[in-house]
């Protein structure tokens, strides 16, 4: 990644799987029912069943298709390691009991992977050998599973992983927001003055962090907004948040702010003029890229780049001790709503929550810690 990549948000191809799809461990792929006809028939049926997998696997996003491609690399890099260990090469297809709980034993011991990365191995691994045509036996994947559990509930394992993000609130959006444009070199950066951030990307930053924060939005979500999108109403502004992967669209009423540095339907005038007197495309994407010299981009901001924005700005903003992300305002909208007495429906359909989505819940509770606490005026 190059030093513009990481300061200033510019494009770059994911390289990990952010949702991964669950496998349906009862199946075998699509291929298999047309042995139980006629030859012409079957033929027919296995060629749509080829063409099924194909559709499939295009319209599968990017991000997941990259990061099972990566999961299938580690398989093929696990039998290299086998081989060596026993003198012998199985095949690729050889998807079993024995081999779905060597490649969870190497994940652990010899990658030193986070249990949650590889149950999410398990799933790229059964989708790409079954897409391959390959057979993946029950059996394999809940002997797999069977492995992954103990380590699952091991404290050391689970600090290898990233852990959750942290929740955000106003006032760590106000440190965001306010912190100063110059940055010092990093130790061992390659840079070695230090840099002003230019005004388009400091105003960019704070029109998508707030607006983020504002509407719960993902990643994938504010990338792929669109000027329209948002509207500038008596009220402060009504955003119109696109369907992605197949979650409703859904219309959030966003209000003005107490504070300017963090409203965000004034953080988002500011940034729709500087944008457009920039040179900006009317009715384009909501948020492109800004270069290190301020030059505006055409592209739309990818939604790595979105997250970027946000972990770059606590960064800065010297709010070290907590992962923040850009899940980070998606959580914190809940925790601080709920603090502030906000009613949980309006705030599971302000962020397009299910109604049983259990993550929404998580957050609500973590909320509504200190409410009612058990050691609140019992006269301790």
């Amino acid at each position: 990644m190059t030093a513009v990549d990481e300061e200033y948000g510019t494009e770059l191809e994911p390289v990990e799987v952010v949702d991964a799809e669950l496998v349906d461990d009862e199946g075998a792929g699509l291929e298999g029912a047309a042995e139980a006809y006629d030859s012409a028939t079957a033929a027919v049926l296995k060629a749509l069943d080829r063409d099924a997998e194909e559709h499939l696997q295009r319209v599968r996003p990017r991000k997941t298709r990259t990061g099972y491609a990566r999961d299938w690399e580690l398989w093929v890099e696990f039998h290299v390691w086998l081989k060596e260990k026993t003198g012998t090469q199985l095949p690729l297809s050889a998807v079993t009991v024995g081999t779905f709980v060597g490649f969870v034993t190497w994940l652990d011991e010899v990658k030193e992977a986070a249990p949650n990365s590889i149950e999410r191995r398990i799933t790229g691994v059964t989708s790409e050998a079954r897409r391959l045509g390959h057979a993946v036996p029950k059996a394999a994947t809940e002997a797999a599973r069977r492995a992954l559990k103990p380590l699952k509930k091991d404290k050391e394992r689970q600090a290898r992983g990233r852990g959750k993000a942290a929740a955000i609130a106003p006032k760590d959006l106000h440190a965001m927001n306010t912190a100063a444009r110059e940055r010092a070199p990093q130790e061992g950066a390659r840079r070695r003055r230090t840099y002003v951030v230019p005004e388009l990307a400091r105003l960019r930053d704070r029109a998508l962090n707030t607006l983020k924060f504002a509407v719960a939005g993902r990643n994938e979500e504010m990338s792929v907004l669109d000027d329209p999108h948002i509207q500038l109403v008596d009220e402060g502004l009504k955003v119109h948040v696109p369907e992605v992967k197949d979650r409703p669209a859904r219309d959030v009423p966003v209000t003005y702010g107490e504070n300017a540095d963090t409203c965000p339907v004034r953080c988002w005038q500011a940034w729709q003029t500087a944008k457009l007197a920039a040179g900006a495309t009317p009715g384009g994407p909501a948020f492109l890229p800004v270069d290190q010299w301020g030059y505006l981009g055409s592209a739309r901001l990818s939604p790595d780049g979105v997250g970027r924005a946000m972990a770059r700005a606590a960064k800065y903003a010297g709010l070290t001790g907590r992962r923040i992300t850009g899940h980070s305002g998606r959580r914190g909208l809940v925790t601080t709503g709920r603090k502030s007495g906000r009613r949980v429906e309006k705030l599971r359909k302000q962020g397009g929550w299910s109604a049983n989505s259990p993550v929404f819940w998580e957050y609500v509770d973590e909320g509504e810690m200190f409410e009612d606490a058990a050691t609140e005026g019992i006269g301790l």
